[in-house]
């Protein structure tokens, strides 16, 4: 059942108040999930129960997206200010140094965090960041077509459109390497939730001078990326070990750029055995 918290993000404007939604479920110990842009937190379900059976598993809608509210007015949606407003959260719902897995730009936002020294374990899938200036121009032109068929499309066309695999392929075939995998009940609501996302815009003019050019010492990080990510192409995985070269880099067979509902069995092995990691002592 979806719930909602309310924290306090510290920002050069002051203290501003925030409101997130958020799933929780399992036990253990703590592993956030981060979807990526335009997405909402239900992009996390296909691999949820697999994660719950051994972790506390929190999934979010990011600020602006999902039924989250959009930051205060004033502050921007730039990971200076949405990686330190995910640790505000974490305090504010008991929870110390989770393990992350994220997702695209959810992939960049733990990359973040991690950094910042926010979490225990960092696992990314096909994180944003890792491009070069024609990749990252190709991959906005091409969520920006998506957002526009989102809204433009009437709302019985899209139920029309998600009761059949070619109509799904329509829709979500630029991100999920198996389309037909996803529900048309799924399909209508993330359609749903690109439409009315409100961070959408900010979220993608602070993200076209991103660059992610930090290494993440001191911690398990795993960077995996789908063999069929058609987004963010995967030779990007290669940029990021080089820039953080302690990751693992992990292929993901057949997998498109959201690789939950592809395959989620590898995804939920790859996102615990990097949780498992952090319990392994350093050898020096």
């Amino acid at each position: 059942m979806t719930a909602t918290v309310s924290f306090t993000i510290d920002s050069p404007l002051g203290p501003r108040a925030a409101t997130v939604a958020y799933e929780r479920k399992g036990s253990g110990e703590p592993l956030l999930l981060l979807h990526g842009i335009g997405h909402h937190l239900q992009a996390w379900h296909p691999v949820t129960d697999i994660l719950a059976a051994e972790h506390d598993v929190i999934a979010v809608d990011l600020p602006g997206f999902g039924a989250s509210e959009p930051l205060p007015q004033g502050l921007p949606y730039s990971l200076d200010t949405v990686a330190p407003a995910l640790g505000a959260l974490c305090t504010a719902l008991g929870v110390e140094r989770p393990h992350v897995a994220g997702n695209s730009l959810g992939g960049l936002l733990a990359l973040a965090m991690g950094r910042s020294s926010l979490v225990r374990s960092v696992t990314a899938l096909s994180p944003a960041g890792f491009w070069t200036e024609g990749e990252r121009r190709y991959a906005f032109a091409a969520l920006l077509a998506l957002r526009a068929g989102a809204r433009a499309l009437p709302l019985p066309a899209v139920h029309r459109l998600s009761r059949s695999v070619a109509g799904r392929t329509a829709l979500t075939g630029i991100i999920y390497a198996r389309p037909a995998r996803r529900s048309p009940e799924a399909v209508v609501a993330e359609t749903l939730a690109l439409r009315h996302a409100t961070g959408f815009e900010d979220t993608l003019a602070a993200g076209g001078s991103v660059r992610f050019t930090d290494d993440v010492p001191g911690l398990p990080v795993t960077i995996a990326w789908g063999t069929r990510d058609h987004l963010l192409l995967r030779r990007q995985g290669v940029r990021a070990k080089h820039t953080v070269p302690g990751a693992r880099l992990v292929r993901l067979p057949g997998c498109g750029h959201v690789p939950m509902s592809d395959d989620p069995a590898l995804v939920a092995r790859v996102v615990l055995d990097t949780a498992r990691r952090a319990a392994v002592p350093v050898v020096a």
